[in-house]
């Protein structure tokens, strides 16, 4: 059975909304948009991403995250080896409005996306890998499916807007596996879902 991993990039206060830049997503008033871009240039935070790319052997997105991703990566600079792994794996996308995907080496989920995640997970391969994609993640936790978060944690507040972890009355248990700093702060920790 395949490990799914959560990748996900966080405020201090679990905000994961508008990470990338300011028109990412303003639903709601958010006006904090592009928060992390000071932190996404930090090379003590790119090496930690680039550690797991040989255990990954598949991404899986949300229709945001896809078409965002999509966007940018297919000729994204050659010189980051993230761009050459991220083109040449399997990529699945679960999205109810999507009918076709154009990037190399995509597929769109048929069916229920817990039963089809379940699907991949029982497949051979490398683990799978979940960036971003929030809404996603917080439904496959919700069914079970999440075997691992690594959480990478950027020292500001954001005061509002939408968070990872939902605020349902739910204990979960987690074990730390690993956890660093970076010299700007930023907190990389992963953990196994108990």
């Amino acid at each position: 059975m395949r490990n799914l991993t959560a990748v996900e990039f966080l405020s201090v206060d679990g905000v994961m909304q508008g990470y990338g830049s300011p028109d990412e997503d303003t639903s709601g008033g958010f006006r904090h948009g592009g928060w992390a871009a000071h932190y996404a240039a930090d090379e003590e935070l790119m090496a930690a991403n680039a550690e797991g790319l040989s255990a990954t052997g598949a991404y899986l997105f949300g229709r945001r995250t896809y078409e965002k991703m999509a966007a940018f990566w297919p000729t994204g600079p050659s010189d980051v080896p993230f761009t050459s792994h991220l083109n040449n794996t399997p990529k699945y996308v679960a999205s109810s409005t999507l009918r076709e995907v154009t990037w190399q080496k995509t597929f769109l989920l048929e069916g229920d996306v817990p039963e089809a995640v379940a699907k991949l997970k029982a497949q051979e391969g490398g683990d799978i890998v979940i960036l971003g994609s929030g809404m996603l993640v917080r439904t496959l936790m919700g069914h079970g499916l999440v075997d691992r978060l690594t959480l990478l944690v950027h020292p500001l507040l954001l005061g509002g807007g939408k968070r990872l972890f939902p605020d349902d009355g739910e204990m979960r248990g987690l074990r730390l596996i690993e956890s660093r700093a970076t010299s700007k702060g930023s907190v990389v920790l992963s953990y196994q879902l108990a």
